[in-house]
């Protein structure tokens, strides 16, 4: 009987050691499969810059054949018109009311007699007490690492990152900042020459191969295609013998765009060379719209710096193996703040984030569902110069945008000026162009959205200037724009 009982106590503990071995290797095989996250951020890039969406000049046969492997939203947007309030909005998950970086200091900018009011001040950076995406990723036990242009505060390791390669607050990489030696912090000089995409990817790569035993975001907010522009020799050189098209013709930002999708298919083969690709899901995006003058993003009009769809309207491809449906379009509005509550249900997260304005679009992604109809908004109250007032198709050619605020509601987007009043609708269906103002035809949709503008400013606390500017001189103001005109 002894005997017996011993054999049963040996044989169970045994078996405890069994099951607590399988426990072990299921935890870490369950660990292993929870997918990898990789955000592919590019500086300036055009809805219209790459292959897949139109264009004839430029070359991106890497992220033409991604396109094809993901699913394209042909309605992306970004929180933003222009660089910094755009990745703040992005990474923080929340509207540019509720954390305050509406542009690039100052909120001034422009000559000072052609401000009619004072606009609201700006602030630098987010807040370190805000969850940003990063915290998010890394509260839920993901390594994390930044490549690039950071741009919403001084260092991206106090906002979740374990590893930040070349971010701080600049936002550009300065005079002969794409060669080595480089003009940006936190990143050390190459071999002479060294082209900073080609630089940026190879230390995303390493730190893909240093974590691929372990779950991991990698953010990849390359610095190009932002000025200063500059390709290599040899890309230029094959641009320029070949001919342009609709306002598609620089032969520099064509290099730096093929550079771009070079260094995308470089990092997506080491994805699949590693045996990650399939646990992997890859989005890639711009952070706002591209410059009207380098390249011409019609039927959009204007570009960044605009809330005319040519300035906020930004490509965007989602690919996840197996999960997501390849090669299919979507034109459903999106916003870069769905990102945040997206990736948190995709890693199944503990640690969350509930203050976000975006929506989950897994539904979308995995079950092919439609996503709840709702409004997005946008919130300028500053002004941003113009880049070229002969054709930058704003709404003046002094500035890019003037203080104000924009809805779109379904095929209706609606624009509201703070200076006078102005008010544009316009049937995005009918005149994607934003050429055929309907407010005065359309009084009843104009009251319909204004009000929920308004709910929406009150709802997030936006502020909006009122106080008249002493220095605006009206007369002055005519004269410039007739000057700029010439």
């Amino acid at each position: 009987m002894l005997k017996t009982a011993r054999l049963f106590s040996f044989m169970l503990a045994l078996a405890n050691v069994a099951f607590g071995a399988c426990t072990d290797k299921e935890s870490k095989s369950s660990d292993k499969k929870r997918p990898n996250i990789i955000l592919i951020n590019v500086d300036d890039l055009g809805w219209k810059d790459l292959g897949f969406m139109g264009s004839d000049y430029y070359e991106t046969p890497n992220l033409d054949k991604f396109s094809q492997e993901g699913m394209v939203f042909t309605n992306a947007y970004a929180g933003a018109s222009n660089c910094a309030p755009s990745r703040a909005n992005m990474i923080s998950g929340q509207y540019g009311p509720r954390h305050g970086v509406y542009t690039v200091s100052p909120s001034d900018r422009g000559n000072a007699k052609t401000r009619k009011l004072i606009p609201t001040k700006n602030i630098d950076s987010l807040s370190d007490s805000l969850f940003t995406i990063g915290e998010m990723f890394h509260a839920n036990g993901y390594t994390t690492g930044t490549f690039g242009k950071w741009h919403v505060s001084e260092d991206p390791t106090t906002m979740g990152f374990d590893v930040n390669i070349g971010g701080n607050h600049r936002g550009n990489p300065g005079k002969d900042g794409y060669f080595s030696p480089y003009n940006i912090e936190h990143i050390e000089d190459g071999h002479e020459g060294e082209y900073l995409t080609d630089r940026l990817t190879d230390e995303a790569i390493k730190f893909v191969e240093d974590n691929q035993d372990r779950p991991f975001f990698l953010y990849l907010p390359f610095y190009t295609v932002h000025s200063p522009l500059m390709g290599k020799l040899e890309l230029v050189e094959k641009f320029k013998a070949k001919k342009g098209s609709g306002g598609q013709d620089n032969a520099v930002y064509a290099a730096m765009v093929y550079s771009m999708d070079e260094n995308v298919g470089r990092l997506l083969e080491s994805l699949s060379a590693l045996g990650l690709e399939e646990n992997t899901m890859v989005i890639f995006t711009s952070d706002n719209g591209g410059i009207r003058k380098t390249s011409n993003q019609y039927p959009l009009r204007a570009g960044k710096g605009s809330y005319y769809e040519g300035g906020i309207r930004v490509p965007l491809v989602i690919k996840y193996p197996g999960l997501i449906k390849a090669g299919k379009k979507v034109d459903e509005p999106v916003l870069q703040m769905d990102f945040f509550p997206t990736l948190q249900a995709v890693i199944n997260a503990e640690e969350v984030n509930r203050n976000l304005d975006g929506q989950d679009l897994s539904p979308l992604l995995f079950e092919n569902e439609e996503l709840k109809e709702r409004d997005l908004f946008w919130h300028f109250p500053i002004y941003l110069e113009a880049y070229s007032p002969k054709d930058d198709q704003s709404k003046d050619p002094l500035f890019r945008t003037r203080p104000g605020s924009v809805i779109r509601s379904g095929k209706w987007k609606l624009h509201e000026y703070f200076e006078d009043g102005d008010l544009e609708l316009y049937n995005l269906e009918e005149d994607l162009t934003e050429q055929n103002n309907l407010a005065e035809d359309h009084h009843e949709k104009v009251e319909e959205l204004l009000l929920k503008l308004r709910e929406w400013r009150a709802s997030t606390n936006a502020a909006v200037p009122t106080e008249k500017n002493s220095e605006y001189d009206a007369d002055f103001e005519a004269q410039r724009k007739e000057q700029v005109m010439k």
